[in-house]
């Protein structure tokens, strides 16, 4: 199942997720993006950075709201860096998960002080060159995945997240319902690593508990103060800023002399990783987190309304504010919990490239030589080469160079502007020729170079132009005869509201204008020809008829002397 990916309606391909993703686990298909879970690490950056908002994300919310109402005891864990979140007085964001119907509230700081603890013992009494720390999940997913050979280094210990929950379930029950609360979205996927043994329940972010104090007409900001069921003497409270673990440890370790790194954000920690594993550090305590800044830094954190170095300053006055205060109790750790667990190889495993294919995937995305590969990013890879083997591997689409597109509709736009019979030219605001190709050049006889910037009056007139874009309504199939340019054309004048530019067709019908005329000469002539041929059979026709007409009557004549005749000689009579 996947925990987080990309809405397919929204995703309008700007790239901006591949970008943001430092293991490039974004897979480009049929122009939609998708993560690739297997080697995705969890962090979120993809999600948060997106401009369209085109995420989707699995929520327990609708879990946690249905738990709320029941009798089972729901426990809330409540990261740390919520002090930074929130823009109340801290103990008012306590009140507000009890009236959202949580039974207690306790801090996660307390689980993060055991992990220190956790620590410090693995450090004293294993020897070995370095040293990882795990509490981030990002990062652990980030060099199982990427890093597999410095596994032998992460110190295998549970998340305070994690710690905290098994502590939790052992106070309150196994039937007890505990739900993490904080500021990041690789906990999510954590949790599954415990669904067997449901050490944690269920996550929500504080983006998800803001919504439902909203869905609830809960004001935050008029609630009274609370305080956590219990008061850890915790310096687990800096777990959520950089270098906050060693400050929690102390910063020291008593029988080894170890050099501390801490480092934040997933390019940094990869930078380091790889000196590890080139063996050019050694002798390290290495502190690392996913999100830059730490967990302050995180991609649920609030992005636009407050900065990095506020959410800084508030988690530290919460961090001063709290320790040492005289409500503060000893931590109790309980026995028998098992706060240890194994790390894994989890190698990405690549289909080696074959230069060949990668020499085609180049070609194929318009790089035939050195010069061609600009290397600039913009499609989210680091250079073309790794781009073309992420095509290879199925995770890329050659049309996503944006460069190579570019210019190839701009190479199909030139063949047809330049090979079009029909004149196009556009007219910038003030009515001057903005540009003109080939055909318009021909029938106006004019030279581009010299008739850019002048006035379109100079080759026509521009009262419709002027019209179109005083309106912005177009005028198609205007016939318009220009002798002087031995042209009758048909103009089509569109208005560009983006460029404010006019784009005017001319459409030289002469030729079908002078065949016209010459049909029209065609059938006239025939026409006459016709009424001389109908005139002169008129004529005939009479000429015909009187002949007819005197030969008829001698014919009659003739027969009734002939019948005279022969009446006398036989005696008839009549």
């Amino acid at each position: 199942m996947k925990y987080m990916n990309f809405s397919k309606a929204n995703c309008k391909n700007c790239y901006k997720c591949l970008r943001a993703c430092p293991v490039k686990a974004i897979k480009f298909k049929n122009e939609q993006a998708e993560i690739e879970e297997d080697r995705c690490i969890a962090c979120g950056h993809c999600l948060s950075i997106c401009p369209q908002n085109a995420r989707q994300v699995l929520s327990d919310l609708d879990m946690v709201k249905y738990i709320v109402n029941l009798s089972t005891p729901v426990i809330a864990t409540l990261a740390p860096s919520f002090a930074g979140f929130f823009d109340v007085e801290e103990g008012k964001v306590i009140t507000a998960l009890k009236k959202l119907g949580f039974s207690y509230v306790h801090e996660t700081a307390y689980g993060a002080e055991l992990v220190a603890k956790q620590y410090n013992e693995y450090v004293e009494s294993h020897n070995q060159d370095n040293y990882i720390t795990t509490s981030c999940p990002s990062a652990n997913y980030l060099v199982e995945k990427y890093y597999p050979e410095l596994v032998k280094y992460m110190i295998p210990t549970v998340s305070p997240m994690v710690a905290h929950g098994k502590i939790l379930k052992h106070v309150y029950g196994k039937d007890s319902f505990v739900v993490f609360i904080g500021p990041c979205h690789a906990k999510k996927v954590e949790v599954e690593e415990y669904k067997d043994e449901k050490i944690i329940n269920a996550v929500l972010t504080f983006e998800e508990v803001k919504a439902w104090l909203k869905e609830e007409a809960i004001n935050i900001k008029d609630l009274e103060v609370s305080e956590f069921q219990h008061n850890h003497l915790s310096g687990g409270r800096s777990f959520p800023l950089g270098g906050g673990i060693l400050e929690c440890m102390g910063g020291k370790f008593h029988n080894r002399s170890l050099n501390t790194i801490s480092v934040t954000g997933t390019e940094d920690c990869m930078e380091v990783l790889k000196s590890i594993k080139e063996g050019k550090l050694k002798n390290c305590f290495v502190e690392v987190s996913s999100c830059k800044g730490s967990c302050i830094g995180g991609p649920k954190m609030i992005k636009d309304e407050e900065g990095y170095y506020t959410r800084f300053s508030k988690v530290r006055n919460y961090i001063n504010k709290r320790v040492g205060s005289a409500d503060d109790e000893e931590m109790i750790i309980p026995e028998g919990i098992v706060f240890s667990r194994a790390f894994k190889d989890k190698k990405i495993i690549k289909d080696p490239p074959i230069e060949e294919e990668i020499a085609k995937i180049m070609r194929r995305m318009g790089k035939f030589t050195k010069e061609d590969e600009l290397n600039c990013g913009v499609c989210g890879y680091n250079t073309c080469r790794e781009k073309a083997q992420a095509v290879y591997e199925g995770m890329a689409e050659t049309s996503m160079c944006l460069h190579y597109m570019r210019s190839k509709a701009e190479s199909l736009s030139n063949v047809i502007i330049e090979n079009t019979p029909n004149g196009l030219i556009l007219i910038d605001g003030d009515m001057r020729i903005k540009e003109i190709n080939p055909a318009a050049e021909k029938v106006f006889l004019v030279d581009k170079e010299n008739i850019i910037g002048k006035p379109i009056s100079i080759l026509i007139e521009e009262e419709d132009i002027k019209k179109v874009k005083e309106t912005g309504e177009n005028i198609i199939g205007k016939k318009v005869v220009y002798a002087k340019y031995n042209a009758v054309f048909i103009i089509n004048s569109i208005y560009l509201e983006k460029q404010d530019a006019v784009l005017i067709t001319l459409v030289n019908i002469i030729d079908e204008e002078k065949n016209r005329e010459e049909l029209i000469k065609i059938k006239r002539n025939a026409l006459n020809a016709a009424d001389e041929i109908i005139q002169k059979q008129m004529r005939v026709a009479q000429e015909i008829a009187g002949v007819l007409g005197e030969t008829t009557a001698e014919t009659k004549l003739i027969l009734m002397e002939l019948r005279k005749v022969i009446s006398g000689e036989t005696g008839e009579t009549k």
